[in-house]
Parts: structure tokens; sequence; C-alpha cells
């Protein structure tokens, strides 16, 4: 695949940093591999990183196909909450990465999904993540659907895209949050100074609703109902932290000392998914209880 950009200014734009702001579901590294590779060229003639861009200078970046790896199943015990001939729904535990990636290529949700079921995943995302239709963060628990063929992947990634899949999140996060309720809606994009990190208001940010419902109050910290009308990356993170109430346990988006040294990540579980069935059209909710951890920490806040 070739993407092409046209430069619309003469501010003399290093060519690594254009792109990271042009393409920002490509990390600055990998756009300096690309360019190191010969892959990024200006007026068809290959440059280096530091190269400074001219007005109405045309750029070509080509991005090869990602190397598909076989993915060997592994035997991973799975917290199913409900299966049928179509879809099932996953309680993920904490410290499980949903799909294989650079780092992370055993161990992961589907490793365990590929012995349980074999070929009896949708194919639609390709062999790196069969029957995936969304995901969670490494460190977040709960609730997640898989797909088992084509028909049921496309049902449920449309109700995702039009927003009408139902997920409620609970969080303890940091501060007193003194109303009841609300609405947060500032648009997430990729951060333009740390590519690890979603942010609010930058460059080709998405619309991202999130809205919240407080359940307990517990002085430093408030236990929080969230519901998402949008699924960004990262999104109840950033969007608590641009609230001044980062998720507890947060390392990205909180504290870098966390008050609790046994949390391992933030403490942030998927509660409820709910959809329509793919087959029957009937509405449904899935409801992940709370992990063992969450408890614990419920318990010790309300001892406090």
């Amino acid at each position: 695949m070739i993407r092409y950009f046209k430069v619309e200014n003469d501010g003399k734009q290093r060519i690594d940093r254009y792109l990271s702001e042009q393409m920002n579901d490509l990390t600055r590294s990998h756009i300096q591999k690309l360019i190191e590779q010969g892959c990024v060229c200006v007026d068809e003639r290959p440059v280096k990183a530091n190269y400074r861009l001219s007005l109405g200078e045309v750029i070509s970046c080509e991005i090869p196909e990602p190397k598909e790896t076989e993915i060997k199943p592994e035997n991973i015990q799975l917290d199913i909450l409900y299966e049928d001939d179509d879809l099932l729904v996953v309680n993920k535990p904490k410290d499980m990465v949903v799909h294989p990636a650079p780092g992370h290529t055993s161990g992961t949700l589907v490793n365990a999904l590929l012995y349980y079921l074999g070929d009896n995943l949708s194919g639609i995302n390709g062999v790196l993540r069969p029957g995936i239709v969304h995901r969670i963060d490494k460190d977040t628990t709960g609730s997640l659907l898989v797909c088992k063929n084509d028909k049921a992947h496309q049902a449920l990634a449309d109700q995702i895209k039009e927003h009408s899949i139902k997920r409620t999140y609970e969080a303890v996060v940091h501060g007193n949050i003194k109303e009841d309720g609300g609405i947060i809606e500032e648009p997430i994009g990729r951060s333009l100074t740390d590519r690890k990190k979603m942010s609010v208001h930058v460059k080709n940010a998405r619309d991202a609703v999130t809205k919240y419902e407080v359940l307990q109050r517990f002085g430093e910290y408030t236990y929080v109902r969230l519901n998402l009308s949008t699924g960004r990356t990262h999104q109840i993170r950033v969007h608590m932290a641009y609230r001044k109430h980062p998720v507890l346990g947060d390392p990205l988006y909180g504290p870098k000392k966390c008050p609790f040294p046994e949390l391992q990540g933030q403490t942030l579980h998927a509660k409820t998914i709910g959809f329509v069935h793919p087959s029957t059209g009937e509405y449904m909710e899935v409801e992940a209880p709370l992990p063992a951890y969450f408890n614990e920490l419920l318990y010790k806040l309300e001892a406090d």
C-alpha cells in the first residue's frame, strides 16, 4: 500500500515528524524505519529522516503488508461467560493481551481461543486476530466478544461502528468526584509528543463520548460506572485523566507511583456488554463479575 501527501505549508518541517502527524496509526519509530528502508520518497527521490520539506513537494510512503506469523494454540484456561454457535463472551483476566503483537507472541487470548475452538473462528481480521471484533487493554479485565463465523463478526462489527453496542465499565479513580454523574465529550487522537499515549484535542482527533455515574465515594478516591458511546483507544483512561480523575493504578495517564503497590495496572473492569444477537435478532446482555483484586480494593477503601 502506498500513501501520498502534498506539502501545503513551507515550514521546513522534518519529514519523519510530518508523516507522524499525518499517519497517526503509525509510530514515529516505524516511520523512521520505513525511511531507512527507502520506502519514503519526496518527488520520487528517497530521502533521510532529517529531510526538511518544502511547499508543494509530493511524498510517497510505501507501507509493506505485515508479515503474518503462525500463531500457535496454547492450552490456557478461559473464563467463558456465554457461548453459542455464533459467538462467545470471555471474561478476560488482567495481564492478558488480546491478540499477538511485537513483544507478545504467546499467552494471548488468541492463543487460547485457537486451542479451544481451532478453526471455528471468524477470519475477517486475518490470522493474527481470528474471532476478534473488538479489544480491551492488557490490564483491563472483563467482557470481550469473540465471533465464531464471519456472518456474526460482520453483524457485530456493524453494531460497534453504529455505537449501538452497550459497553459498561466500572473503575476506581483518583479524587472525589462531587457531581453524581455527567458526560465527557472530548475528541481523542494519538498524542503528538508520546506515541504510546492518546490525548484530547489533538490533530486528527475523533469524537469520543463517555458517560459516568458515581457509585461510591472514598474521600481521595471515587468508584464509578462508565458507559461508552464511542470506543476510542484508551478512551476511559484519557477522559478521566483529562478531568483530573485518572484511573487508579494507571501508570500511563495517572501518577507514576501507585498508592496501592499490590495493584498491577489500571483498576478498570468491562462489566457489561449488550448487543443484538446476529442470528436471533434479540437484544442480550452478558455481565462479568468484578475480579478478586477489585473487590479486595473496594473492601480496603471501605475499611479505611
